[in-house]
This record gives structure tokens, C-alpha cells and sequence, in this order.
């Protein structure tokens, strides 16, 4: 089992925009700055999303060991 997975977070496809991005959307009306992090295909989407949540998944069962076991 020696592979280490990397965190790929639930939100992975979603772009995390900056305060001045931000508050350029405000005045874009034309939807010009929707902008979301791009994967090779629906495959690869849903492979880092699966990922991601089975991650978290795994993040939260650790939590609830660690509860229980202290």
C-alpha cells in the first residue's frame, strides 16, 4: 500500500478567484471572468472528484478514530 495519495479536496474543479477578481464580477455582467479549473475530460473529473471525496470520506473516519480512541 506504499502510495500516497495526494489532497484533492471536494472543490477541486472550482476556481478559487482572488478579492479583485472578486469584485471585478460584480461589474461583469457578461459572465466574462466564470472561469473553472479545466481537466483533460469527463473522466479525469470525475476520477479527482471521486478521489476527493473519497478522501474526505477517509479524512473524517480518521477524526472519528481519533475521538473514540482517546
Amino acid at each position: 500500500m506504499g502510495t500516497k495519495l495526494n489532497w484533492v479536496g471536494t472543490d477541486a474543479l472550482f476556481a478559487h478567484p482572488s478579492f479583485v477578481s472578486g469584485a471585478a464580477r460584480v461589474l461583469d455582467l457578461g459572465g466574462t471572468f466564470d472561469d473553472y479549473n479545466r481537466s483533460r475530460g469527463e473522466e479525469d473529473a470525475d476520477v479527482r472528484a471521486l478521489q476527493g471525496d473519497w478522501l474526505a470520506v477517509g479524512a473524517d473516519m480518521q477524526m472519528a478514530i481519533d475521538t473514540v480512541t482517546k
